[in-house]
Formats: structure tokens, C-alpha cells, sequence
């Protein structure tokens, strides 16, 4: 069966000499992973179309034996070449797919959470990367994946609180504007930390260069 879906690609892997496994978020199936054949031949379809963070509208086979279905067409939206040019931008976008894959399960419906992530890899191409802007991601898809700290039970001083809390609320353009002291942002980066080890089991990959 054919299925047509709208995805931010998280990453990507060899399969073979020729073809690629692609990891997409998408709003309504979730993270799915397709086989995309061929891709890396010279005259594919897929050539120039599929790389981190990319975003398009594409149609896909579902396999009904494994969860690794067949890529059939894409039609590249956008692909955000400011994160490519700057080391700390590529690192921020890098750990915030590392962290969507961990909070989220795969076929399952994430709109809220494609909205999230597409929001924060636009607004990275537009604004310098921040501490604050990774807090404010951690507090955000903690928050939608219904884990979201309980303030009044943590040791953090009211201050800090009040700045996680505009964090979590505020758009994205907060997260860059919100001036955190040295303090609050050790603070802050030593909580979420452990909460989010305890939580999901370990810290995903690349957390301490999004952080530094």
C-alpha cells in the first residue's frame, strides 16, 4: 500500500553500496524508516534530496512484514543550509533529532512533536545557537512527552524555575532572549540532565557539545 506523508529527516545509514535507510519524523505516522534504493547512484531520483534535517513531502510502500518500508517519490521542501555552515548550529540540530529519537516511540502519531522540531530547526537557521535554546527544547518535548518536571518537588531556587518555566511556554525566540545567568544555566543543564537520564534511560548522543 502507498502512503503519502509529510517528514524531517533525523538520519541516515547505508544499506548497501547503492541505497539508503532513511529515519523520518513525520506528523501522522510518526518515526518511520524507509529504504531508499538506489539513492546514491549518480542519476538517482532520490539524488540531492535526502540528507539530516532535510524536510519533504514524500510516498512510501509499508512493508507489511518489517518496519523498514520502500521509499518511492520525494519532493524536497526545504533543507537548511545555515546549519551546515556553522559547527554549533550542526551540533544543536544534531542532539535535538538524538533526543526526539529517544522520547518518542516509532509508528506512532507525533504532530505535536514534528511541529517542535521543525520549528526549532528554522528557527536555529535565523538566530545564534544558545544554552538557553537547548533548555528550552529539552523542557519542550519533555513537556509533550508527559514528562514534564514537577517544579515544586526539585531543589532548584525560584529563579530558575520561573526562567524554565518561560522556557517551556515561551516561542523560540524567547529561548534566545532569555539572558540565564552562569548559575541558572549550570543549574538548569545539571537537572534536565539527570532528569532526563532517569527518564529515558540514558542521555542521547551529542547533549554536551548542544550544551557548551
Amino acid at each position: 500500500m502507498i502512503e503519502n506523508a509529510t517528514g524531517l529527516i533525523l538520519r541516515t545509514r547505508l544499506l548497501t553500496e547503492t541505497s539508503l535507510i532513511v529515519h523520518w519524523l513525520t506528523p501522522a505516522a510518526g518515526r518511520i524508516a524507509t529504504v531508499a534504493k538506489g539513492a546514491r547512484r549518480h542519476k538517482s531520483p532520490f539524488q540531492g534530496k535526502l540528507d539530516l534535517f532535510y524536510q519533504a513531502d514524500f510516498s512510501f510502500a509499508r512493508s507489511r512484514r518489517s518496519e523498514l518500508h520502500t521509499l518511492r517519490e520525494v519532493r524536497l521542501q526545504a533543507t537548511r543550509e545555515p546549519i551546515r555552515k556553522d559547527m554549533q548550529r550542526l551540533q544543536q540540530a544534531a542532539y535535538a533529532t538524538a533526543l526526539v529519537e529517544d522520547a518518542t516511540e516509532t509508528d506512532t502519531p507525533l504532530p505535536e512533536i514534528f511541529e517542535l522540531l521543525r520549528d526549532f530547526l528554522d528557527h536555529l537557521c535565523q538566530s545564534e545557537p544558545a544554552p538557553s535554546l537547548i533548555a528550552a527544547l529539552e523542557l519542550k518535548i519533555l513537556r509533550e512527552a508527559g514528562l514534564q518536571p514537577p517544579w515544586s518537588e526539585t531543589n532548584l531556587p525560584p529563579g530558575t524555575q520561573k526562567a524554565a518555566t518561560t522556557l517551556m511556554e515561551g516561542d523560540w525566540t524567547t529561548g534566545n532572549r532569555l539572558k540565564l545567568t552562569p548559575a541558572q544555566t549550570g543549574e538548569l543543564h545539571g537537572f534536565l540532565q539527570g532528569f532526563i537520564r532517569f527518564h529515558l534511560g540514558r542521555l542521547p548522543r551529542g547533549r554536551a557539545a548542544a550544551w557548551a
